[in-house]
């Protein structure tokens, strides 16, 4: 009369990590297993599954909270089909998700919270510079300039080019700088002496007035975004990239083309709380299977063993 633990974990791997539809999850369920269960079904089997992942959720919020650095991103996702917004905080050790109505700062901040102090790496999108306090260190995303050079250089006439094109050369430097230095080719002192000459060669090219509307709007960018370009070279080990949290909204983003989105809030609230209970165990490359059973057999609330802060001295 009711699915057991290991069928409602199987369920939840494949609806939540796999991105299949629940009509689909029930044909497996089925034709795999022989266990028959409608979708609306095994929809309320997952929401008792989230509810109790609760504690482990916000346990895994409180690890991020802490975390030193946290790479943020935010996609496009839809709950009652209306446009609302799935967040995404990556941190060393959990990835935590959250879908909210906006993407203001006070969404954003949701995961990390809005007094966050550390590393926040994110896309140059305006509301992430609203974190106060002076311990506060952005790392703009470089591959989006880079690419948007690219596109630039292509299109415009060889005098307007010059002026992406000796960006994308200058960004390409930083990052070699930054090989180098992992590669123990130049000394900390040698790090700070060259990360300080690209900031000059940076200064120049922004303090040029441009004639190209093409090249205003990327010189206005760039100049937003100058204090946190450089970041990762006076911090090495800092990713140059916000590629963690793209990749971490991937497998949402391919769930939103397959089945839509959520129809409730509810849903979408357990799509957020297994989602990253799910993320997190693939990014610490623990098994979910057991966890999630056990948290089902447990008589009492559970908080899980992945819930781990990652803050460094």
């Amino acid at each position: 009369v009711q699915l057991g633990p290991e069928a409602l974990t199987l369920a939840a791997l494949m609806n939540k990590q796999m991105g299949l539809s629940l009509g689909h999850t029930t044909q497996v369920l089925q034709q795999g297993f022989g266990l028959q269960v409608s979708r609306a079904g095994i929809c309320r089997a997952l929401a008792r599954v989230g509810a109790r992942a609760g504690p482990s959720y916000q346990g895994l919020i409180v690890a991020a909270r802490q975390s030193l650095v946290n790479h943020l991103d935010e996609t496009g996702w839809r709950v009652g089909a209306r446009l609302r917004w799935l967040h995404v905080a990556v941190a060393e050790q959990v990835t935590v998700y959250a879908i909210l109505p906006g993407r203001g700062f006070e969404q954003l901040s949701y995961i990390v919270g809005a007094d966050y102090e550390g590393f926040p790496g994110h896309d140059g999108w305006a509301a992430y510079y609203g974190f106060p306090g002076e311990n506060v260190y952005h790392q703009s995303c470089l591959a989006h300039p880079l690419r948007r050079c690219r596109e630039l250089a292509q299109v415009l006439s060889p005098t307007a080019a010059r002026f992406p094109r000796a960006v994308q050369d200058l960004l390409q430097r930083a990052l070699a700088l930054r090989d180098r230095y992992g590669q123990q080719e130049i000394s900390r002192h040698g790090l700070a002496i060259a990360t300080g000459r690209l900031q000059v060669e940076m200064d120049g090219w922004l303090r040029k007035p441009y004639r190209c509307p093409a090249n205003v709007r990327l010189a206005k960018h760039l100049r937003h975004e100058q204090p946190g370009l450089f970041t990762f070279l006076h911090c090495p080990g800092l990713d140059a990239t916000n590629n963690a949290a793209e990749r971490a909204l991937r497998p949402f983003v391919i769930a939103r083309k397959v089945w839509g989105g959520n129809r409730t809030w509810d849903g979408a609230r357990t799509q957020q709380i297994l989602g990253s209970i799910l993320r997190t165990c693939w990014q610490q490359r623990q098994d979910p299977f057991p966890r999630i059973v056990a948290l089902l057999r447990s008589p009492t609330p559970l908080i899980l063993d992945i819930a781990r802060t990652s803050r460094s001295p």
